[in-house]
């Protein structure tokens, strides 16, 4: 298995060279947690799901890192405004640590939902203060980094090559139109490595003290959100690995993070990077004003699995943007299913038929093209040549990447309606009045169930 992944900074695709085979090393932006992970946070993780199974497949063992923000990340992504974190306090009126805890663990739950195996370390923002101070200290001493009366900041104008990542025309950046305007910054890109703090007003706690500060040596404050990747990623991983990922939304505090590694290390830390572009709702941007930001909660009070969504996204490329509608959730949901349905019915002890296995690497190893490697998975569900066995063996083991967990059953238990018809159906097939058994069947496939007759009798299936 070769596999190839496209470098967000070469912006190509390129056969994946480990740094120290077998072994490789790991890392993805994980949530700030101030509220619910939301559908489009979740492919992400979803993404970084298949690469970590697809490089255990090919022999490889990985160390994967994700961290967990829990301070840091202000409203706005310019240094201005409040910490999301105690902005959820606020809201929810809890202290900074329990809207932190509360997050966290709904944001595992989830995880668990989606069948995302977990990280082999995840790290707290908070409980790398000594970490990320030291990275800023070294920045200093090498010039990179200078102090404002709300502030130390990086110098974006020290690094030649600043903006690569993201595709940032610097010189065309307006400060006060793409970017807030501060006085004392010496660059409009330039950004903050550790805020000093502020008062506040937050209800929840007393005012003129802020919830997360902590002593520096340039005085009380708080890290800035992007020096907690630079200072988690290396402190975990060392000063060069191999993966960093996250959702096109990153880009910027991509560019910013892969900035300070190469200002303190003297090279990139990272030799891929790998991004996975937005989720559509109905062909729109998510957003609360259009009451479009969806969780998992809002996907099982439709009665559909959570791994419907995961089937979902394996649908359309990860450079692509994906669109999401309740009717495509309930198409992936029934076809996810059915693939159950095929390894539930079927008898073990078969094999895998060796070619489709190949094809199926191909087509993940290409850039992890899950759409192409869904498409083998059906082609060998439907080769009439092959026994029940034998399609069950493979769909096992194409499961083992795509992590669809086909071996669960989601069916629902079946309403009363659609079993009092069914009886019905199987009532007036025994009497031979076939006409009014169709009319029955009409009925139970309009209320989304099918019948299927079968020596033990006729089964209810959700279609």
């Amino acid at each position: 298995m070769v596999l190839r992944l496209f470098n967000t900074l070469s912006r190509r695709v390129e056969d994946f060279i480990p740094l120290s085979p077998p072994r490789v090393s790991m890392y993805a932006c994980g949530p700030t947690v101030y509220d619910a992970a939301h559908i489009g946070n979740f492919r992400t993780y979803l993404l970084a799901d298949i690469l970590l199974r697809t490089l255990t497949r090919a022999g490889y063992q990985v160390t994967y890192v994700q961290n967990i923000t829990d301070v840091g990340h202000l409203m706005g992504d310019g240094d201005v405004g409040e910490d999301k974190v105690l902005e959820g306090a606020r809201r929810e009126g809890l202290s900074a640590l329990e809207i932190s805890q509360k997050y966290l663990a709904l944001f595992v739950e989830d995880g668990a939902k989606l069948n995302i195996i977990p990280p082999a370390h995840w790290v707290k923002a908070t409980e790398h203060i000594n970490e990320q101070i030291a990275f800023i200290k070294a920045l200093e001493e090498k010039g990179y980094a200078y102090h404002t009366s709300d502030g130390i900041y990086f110098d974006t104008f020290r690094f030649s090559h600043y903006g690569a990542p993201a595709g940032l025309d610097v010189g065309g950046l307006l400060e006060g139109a793409r970017v807030p305007k501060n006085a004392e910054k010496k660059n409009a890109t330039d950004f903050a490595l550790w805020k000093f703090s502020q008062k506040t007003s937050v209800p929840v706690l007393p005012v003129g003290k802020r919830a997360m500060e902590w002593d520096s040596p340039w005085g009380v404050g708080f890290p800035g959100w992007h020096i907690e990747c630079s200072a988690m990623s290396t402190h975990y991983l060392g000063e060069h690995f191999d993966i960093h990922m996250g959702g096109v939304d990153l880009l910027l505090h991509h560019t910013n993070e892969l900035a300070q590694n190469e200002a303190r290390f003297g090279h990139s830390a990272v030799n891929y990077w790998v991004h996975n572009e937005f989720v559509l709702v109905d062909g729109k941007k998510m957003s609360k004003s259009l009451g479009n930001t969806y969780t998992m909660s809002d996907i099982e009070k439709r009665e559909l699995s959570p791994l419907a969504y995961r089937y979902l996204t394996m649908q359309t490329h990860y450079r692509q943007q994906m669109n999401f509608n309740w009717d495509a959730l309930t198409a992936a949901n029934n076809a996810r299913e059915r693939l159950s349905r095929i390894v539930r019915d079927a008898p073990s002890g078969g094999m895998a038929p060796e070619k489709s296995l190949a094809a199926f690497d191909q087509k993940i190893c290409n850039d992890l093209d899950t759409p192409g490697a869904l498409e083998v998975l059906w082609s060998v569900c439907r080769q009439d040549s092959l026994s029940p066995a034998e399609k069950r063996a493979f769909a096992l083991s194409a499961d083992e990447v795509l992590g669809l967990g086909i071996t669960k059953s989601e069916e629902k238990e079946i309403p009363k309606e659609v079993r009092e018809l069914a009886r019905q159906r199987e009532e007036a097939r025994q009497d031979g009045d076939f006409s009014a058994a169709d009319a029955l069947r009409k009925k139970i496939r309009q209320l989304g169930y099918t019948v299927n007759d079968t020596l033990e009798g006729p089964k209810l299936l959700p279609l």
